[in-house]
């Protein structure tokens, strides 16, 4: 079974942008509606992906300047976990 993450966003716009510039460094990543227990200004956005591709997600986005937030993997059952600042 492959695994997957969510990194948030601030706002649906900036999402989008962020699943733009992965599509663009060939990584997939679909937006998704965050759940609200793992916001803390109960609206937020994230885009979901594969875990094996994480790193180079976010140093595709590191590298166009892309602000994120909080990143998540979720786990067998479905719940979502921490994994980095």
């Amino acid at each position: 079974m492959q695994r997957s993450c969510l990194i948030l966003f601030r706002s649906l716009t900036y999402a989008q942008r962020g699943r733009l510039i992965l599509e663009r460094a060939g990584i997939t990543a679909t937006v998704r509606k965050a759940p609200a227990a793992v916001t803390d200004r109960g609206c937020a956005y994230g885009l979901k992906l594969r875990t094996d591709r994480l790193s180079q997600a976010l140093t595709a986005l590191k590298n166009a300047k892309a602000d994120h937030g909080r990143v998540f993997e979720y786990d067998a059952e479905g719940a979502l976990r921490e994994v980095r600042a």
